[in-house]
């Protein structure tokens, strides 16, 4: 017997085992319908709230940046020194990335350019202004603090994707010492542009 549509607040519901299939499976692993069954709703129910797969993505990716800002700023409002609360806002999104499998990849997925999804824009766009003024407390030339973000945010993606992809994991670190490799790299890095000395100059570019 198909399962009824009888859940107080169906969107929500989605939202959440959607985010959980995705940390599971990735994005490639989660589909509306599987996400449905979770919720045990029909296989129709879900589309009351979104009329396909990429609107329920939008909603758990505006959840997710959210998430990951307010862990950011938690993270680095416990250092008083601004290059150690950059890194440890590095060092959070690392973590956030094996624990969710969502970053930056799926904030900026294709899929997901359409202008409708407004709150998933407002959502990364105050994620990413947040570091980039973080940034320009270490570096204030604007075209040098982007530089910085783009490199810490590589930095920060590459350590979770060796987790994730099995190559620390084969190593034997576990999570913790994950995040505290990308932090160190990350205050590496932030103290070469405090210093004045990026590896180039913008007009290497």
């Amino acid at each position: 017997m198909a399962a009824q549509y009888h859940h107080r607040n169906l969107r929500a519901e989605l939202v959440r085992v959607a985010f959980d299939l995705i940390a599971e499976n990735g994005v490639a692993g989660f589909s509306v319908a599987e996400a449905a069954r979770r919720a045990k709703v029909s296989a129709a129910a879900p589309y009351r709230h979104f009329p396909d797969r990429a609107a329920l993505l939008a909603a758990v990716a505006t959840t997710a940046a959210r998430q990951l800002r307010e862990l950011a700023e938690e993270a680095a409002a416990a250092e008083t020194d601004d290059g150690a609360a950059l890194a440890a806002v590095s060092a959070a999104h690392t973590k956030f990335l094996m624990e969710t499998r969502i970053g930056m990849h799926v904030f900026f997925a294709a899929e997901l350019a359409n202008a409708q999804y407004v709150e998933l824009h407002e959502a990364r766009r105050e994620l990413i202004d947040a570091s980039l003024l973080r940034c320009l407390a270490i570096a204030p030339d604007p075209a040098i603090a982007l530089e910085l973000m783009e490199q810490l945010h590589t930095q920060a993606y590459g350590y979770g994707d060796f987790y994730l992809n099995g190559v620390y994991q084969w190593l034997g670190y576990p999570t913790e010492q994950v995040v505290a490799k990308s932090r160190r790299a990350a205050r590496i890095v932030i103290e070469a542009y405090r210093a004045g000395t990026p590896a180039i100059s913008p007009a290497e570019w």
